[in-house]
């Protein structure tokens, strides 16, 4: 075994001379594999400089944002900038009619004046150690993939345990990369005291809307502002108004140079979820079904949402958060689709899963795996696939969709925990309940419920329950009369009711509520055909294992670098304008102007430009940031290999100075998480000049400029 992860470390070393757009490289391989690249490209950095495991370097200014986004400390008080879109659930936490900052948007004038946010989290990667040796170094190179699971799994919570008394008040995470061929733990501490310092309105933050997302030419704001507080000592700690401003050893100088076509450009951050290494079995899955599904049902959700959203604007603040989260992976899986078939990405599969399965049986033994590799995955995905789309409308229909079975789900779980069929109490528990449905409107999602039970009913092979011992039995096959029932008569339908059963519990009245009878359906089903594919997939890990260390194995000198999985990473490449299609030629930044030219009344949700930004526009009132042209750059385009996740991530030049904001990828090349686009695809950032402008001019909060470097 020990000899072959030399091999499959010795194929991951052998890169150099490969083309470097590609790849979300693995920060302690930079030296080994892509610095050489990176200075022919023109960076004027050394790789110890963005990453050291010893001293302090450009790693140390790069946090995980949330839950799911990046952001990059800009200033030694622990100033903070991400987009707009990642801090918007934080936006509308803090908002209310009376105080709307997703509408107006929010400016602290001091730091007395920043709002902390519940549940919000920053986490600084301490140390990256690759521990492969420990994680599979005494898995027999014939093991079984129940074997090899079992092995590693035991390995990963012994080294866990370790490293955690190793690095006392640290997270720890051990993650796969390579399809489980290489390990590597990530020591992370953990901010808990984070607090919003500004947010332009969403006419800015979000300007374009729907309709441009994912689209070039872009213009939007796509930024926010948070800061970092700790306690005396610099640690984390839970808030507190005396605790201090985060002290940065390492922040990010800002550049207010611009960019260049042709530029040196790279992208340091944490981008969520790739696979590249796919193949044309799964592919006929995504596109079969599962990207089908999730459009369609997506989008019938997001239509009731939208309408309530546009009529009343306590829904909206309730629901602008959740409506985006839907919507940016709906019209994703759309591009994705279209963009695999465009581009004829399952082609290329199939012809190098036919190289692949020729090399395999002309070099290897049965016994080593990679002969029937690709047969598992085919095996799998055939027999899987149609249990994984009950599976998946299950989870979008309803548990994603109705949100009346998220309370419901919660209150079963605190009454299976609690002892003597009491409930948690708590004011904290308390508080989460209220907490929740300060963001729920039940009529709003009565309206959805009885779409979803509609579609459910017509598109599901295997249906809950519920549908037959229910629907049909006590209400003749009437969705809507038996919709109406459950929201007129479940107590889960406001808090009021849920904190008034917790203060005086009964668990006969819980056990006769129609949502638990609902919920228990559903859930039921869902377990069910989750084992069933469990089982029926089973074949698939081992396959993809064994496929990807063989593709490895088979090219040496490739560049493989791992499939993307929320660690910390780093892409470069190039300032780069694109042609989309004959005929079309798109420039490599955008400006203000656009934003006015954009401008439509008819679409005010999307395209409203504030009455400021227009008076500066018209008194071309740019100050320091305006381009060498006199234009108000915007956005720009590189050609950075990013994906969700690199949300809010710093755009860095060839000197490590910021020059914007990740935030998007281009139309064009949506089946970029499965085939890379070298000619096509694109990373869309805010411009770091856009971002200050509005902080100075538009909000006039400069004194935050005050506590920045500037190169």
């Amino acid at each position: 075994m020990k000899k072959k992860i030399f091999l499959l470390l010795t194929a991951v070393s052998l890169t150099l001379a490969a083309r470097a757009d590609e790849g979300m490289w693995l920060l302690p391989y930079l030296q080994k594999m892509n610095i050489k690249v990176m200075k022919e490209r023109g960076c004027k950095l050394s790789a110890e400089e963005i990453y050291s495991a010893d001293r302090s370097s450009l790693k140390d200014a790069v946090v995980i944002f949330g839950g799911g986004c990046t952001g990059e400390i800009v200033s030694p008080e622990g100033l903070l900038f991400t987009n707009h879109h990642c801090g918007y659930s934080s936006i509308q936490q803090l908002s209310s009619v009376e105080h709307d900052y997703l509408k107006n948007g929010f400016w602290a004038m001091s730091q007395a004046e920043e709002l902390p946010v519940d549940g919000l989290e920053v986490r600084f990667v301490r140390r990256i150690m690759d521990v492969t040796p420990e994680i599979v170094g005494n898995v027999p190179s014939i093991a079984s993939q129940e074997e090899y699971e079992r092995i590693t799994k035991e390995n990963i919570a012994a080294l866990t345990g370790r490293l955690e008394k190793e690095y006392p008040g640290m997270e720890i995470s051990v993650e796969s990369f390579y399809g489980g061929n290489q390990f590597f733990a990530f020591v992370l501490e953990v901010y808990t005291d984070v607090r919003l310092v500004g947010a332009p309105p969403s006419s800015i933050g979000k300007f374009g809307g729907d309709t441009d997302n994912w689209m070039w030419p872009r213009h939007t704001g796509d930024f926010s502002v948070f800061r970092v507080y700790a306690g005396e000592d610099n640690r984390p700690a839970a808030y507190s108004p005396e605790n201090r401003p985060y002290r940065a050893e390492k922040f990010l100088k800002i550049s207010l140079k611009g960019v260049d076509e042709g530029d040196f450009a790279m992208v340091m951050g944490f981008p969520g979820s790739t696979e590249r290494y796919m193949t044309s079995f799964e592919i006929d899955n995504l596109l079969g079904s599962e990207n089908p599904q999730r459009i369609f049902i997506r989008g019938e959700r997001q239509a009731i949402l939208w309408e309530d959203m546009m009529a009343d604007d306590a829904v909206r603040i309730q629901y602008a958060s959740k409506y985006a989260t839907s919507s940016n992976y709906w019209k994703n899986s759309i591009g994705m689709s279209r963009g695999i078939e465009k581009l004829g990405v399952k082609a290329r599969k199939q012809a190098q899963e036919e190289s692949f399965e020729a090399w395999a049986e002309r070099n290897t033994l049965p016994e080593e795996g990679y002969i029937d590799a690709l047969e598992k995955i085919r095996r799998a995905e055939e027999e899987g696939g149609p249990v994984y789309a009950g599976v998946q409308y299950l989870s979008e229909a309803f548990l994603r969709a109705v949100e009346l079975l998220t309370p419901v789900r919660s209150f079963i779980d605190m009454r299976r925990m609690a002892v003597a069929d009491s409930i948690d109490n708590s004011a904290a528990v308390r508080g989460a309940v209220a907490e929740w449905y300060k963001d729920y409107n039940p009529a709003t999602d009565r309206k959805v419920a009885k779409r979803m039970l509609v579609i459910a009913r017509e598109q599901m092979k295997e249906l809950p329950s519920f549908y037959a011992e229910v629907v049909d039995k006590r209400f003749g096959g009437d969705i809507d009369a038996y919709v109406d029932y459950l929201y007129d008569h479940s107590i889960f339908t406001s808090a009021e009711q849920v904190l008034a059963l917790m203060e005086d519990y009964d668990p006969a009245k819980v056990a006769a509520d129609p949502a638990m009878e609902l919920a228990a359906s559903v859930w039921t089903k869902y377990r069910e055909l989750s084992k069933a594919y469990r089982e029926k997939h089973a074949p698939y890990a081992e396959g993809h294992r064994k496929y990807i260390a063989g593709l490895m194995l088979q090219q040496p000198r490739k560049a493989w670098a791992p499939d993307a999985n929320f660690t910390i990473r780093l892409t470069y490449g190039r300032v780069l304008p694109y042609s989309p299609a004959d005929g079309i030629e798109y420039s490599h930044y955008t400006t203000l102007k656009g934003v006015m030219e954009k401008e439509d009344p008819k679409n005010p949700a999307e395209f409203t430009v504030p009455e400021r930004l227009k008076e500066l526009y018209a008194a071309k009132d740019f100050g320091r940031y305006a381009n060498a042209k006199g234009e108000m750059p915007v956005a720009f385009l590189a050609d950075l290999d990013i994906t969700g996740g690199n949300s809010g991530s710093p755009v860095l030049n060839d000197r490590g100075a910021l020059i914007g904001l990740a935030f998007d990828g281009n139309w064009e090349a949506m089946s970029g998480d499965v085939a890379f686009e070298p000619e096509l695809q694109r990373m869309i950032a805010v411009d770091v000049r856009y971002v200050l402008f509005i902080i100075d001019k538009f909000a006039g909060a400069g004194w935050l400029l005050d506590e920045m470097q500037f190169e």
